[in-house]
């Protein structure tokens, strides 16, 4: 059935979305794409077509009530005076956490929500937000089907051994183990290096996902067998304002000998760390290479010195590597740090085509390269596109890794 499929990624503060005709057999076509951004405050939302040019831009005074269950009444009314003739279908949300019932997406029902709001401890900056946008369109539009799709259902069929981790049995039956997230950025990429290079896709690729979240993936035919990220999206490598990786004795001795309290441990943890907390200057990776202060350096450093330290962790989880892909924020746009990564893992084999790496191609390493080297492009909306049209059984292409479905 011809038709629109609303994309909506809900934050604390912010809501991303994106608009996709669907129909006659034909691939998800964006129509627009958007965010609000500083809900809370001085809300502002922005608009653009396909092309990129502004189709809107609104602004509300600083102090206005404006609360997420307003702006989804808005941005509801704006979004189906922007479609055209063609029926608003359905809602794919992103949804962190799916905890270890949900392998694939499903489509929202009271039952399905009721467990997801269990989840919440488990994602607790990102989950109560995604939910909320979910209760915000369920108010304003009751009958619009929506579809949640998991950030950890790409890493849902990893080995027993990868998901564990050494505790009392119990713990691990009540659901702490490892979980992995970015999956649906993994799932796009796998996708696109199988349309791009079906015999590099089909052996051991590890994707390194570098964004203000960032964690790295290791894949065997397109499929997930070891993750940098755990039981939350704490876990892995030092992000933006993240920690990444920590010895737990640390979280000890922070409540025990410095009388910290579990709040402002966890704030500190998530929005006091990672690239921030050792530059003491940003967590921006942008300001970070500009800026001549040693500090800025050692942060830059320390992240690169992760990212090639766990390549070697899961490359010995794939029992050797093929490819190497960089996507989101920092691994599409950031080649010097490609290149501090690459150096490090020259070892394995990469040598890095200087020319290709600085001009953004999509193969980057040379042709002698043992290993294959890629900069892609992510598009996690476009896989929420997918999975929802899969879920809802519409009708349009679906080249993905996942299948629907709730175990």
């Amino acid at each position: 059935m011809p038709g629109v499929i609303l994309v909506v990624n809900a934050g604390s503060s912010s809501i991303k979305f994106s608009a996709y005709r669907i129909g006659a057999g034909r691939p998800p076509a964006l129509q627009f794409k958007g965010q609000v951004e500083g809900i809370g405050s001085a809300p502002h939302m922005m608009a653009r077509d396909a092309n990129g040019t502004m189709i809107a831009e609104r602004r509300w005074p600083r102090g206005d009530a404006v609360t997420h269950e307003a702006i989804f009444e808005i941005l509801g009314s704006w979004v189906r005076e922007h479609v055209g003739g063609d029926p608003l279908l359905a809602v794919g949300h992103r949804i962190v956490h799916g905890g270890p019932t949900f392998a694939g997406p499903v489509r929202i029902d009271a039952k399905v929500l009721a467990d997801l709001e269990a989840l919440c401890p488990l994602a607790p900056l990102h989950q109560p937000h995604n939910l909320a946008a979910v209760r915000a369109i369920t108010a304003t539009s009751p009958a619009l089907p929506q579809v949640a799709c998991f950030d950890t259902a790409f890493h849902h069929g990893q080995p027993a051994l990868a998901r564990r981790f050494a505790l009392p049995r119990e713990l691990h039956d009540a659901g702490i183990r490892r979980y992995g997230f970015h999956g649906l950025s993994y799932d796009y990429i796998a996708s696109a290096l199988r349309a791009r290079a079906p015999a590099v896709a089909a052996g051991s690729v590890i994707v390194a996902h570098l964004g203000a979240g960032a964690s790295l993936c290791a894949m065997a035919d397109g499929r997930s067998v070891d993750t940098t990220m755990g039981f939350t999206a704490l876990d892995g490598l030092p992000m933006a304002t993240r920690c990444g990786s920590l010895d737990p004795g640390v979280l000890l001795h922070l409540l025990q000998a410095r009388g910290m309290t579990a709040e402002t441990i966890e704030k500190m943890l998530y929005q006091k760390s990672g690239l921030l907390g050792v530059s003491g200057i940003s967590g921006d990776m942008r300001e970070l290479l500009a800026s001549e202060d040693s500090r800025a350096g050692e942060a830059v450093e320390l992240f690169v010195y992760r990212i090639a330290r766990e390549i070697g962790a899961l490359t010995a989880s794939l029992g050797g590597l093929d490819a190497l892909v960089f996507t989101a924020g920092i691994g599409e746009h950031a080649p010097e740090i490609r290149r501090r990564v690459c150096e490090r893992i020259a070892w394995l084999g990469v040598a890095l085509d200087a020319e290709a790496n600085a001009r953004g191609a999509e193969r980057i390493s040379t042709a002698g390269s043992r290993i294959s080297v890629w900069a892609l492009p992510t598009d996690e909306e476009l896989t929420i596109v997918r999975q929802t049209v899969a879920v809802l059984g519409l009708d349009a292409p679906v080249p993905s890794t996942q299948a629907a479905g709730a175990v």
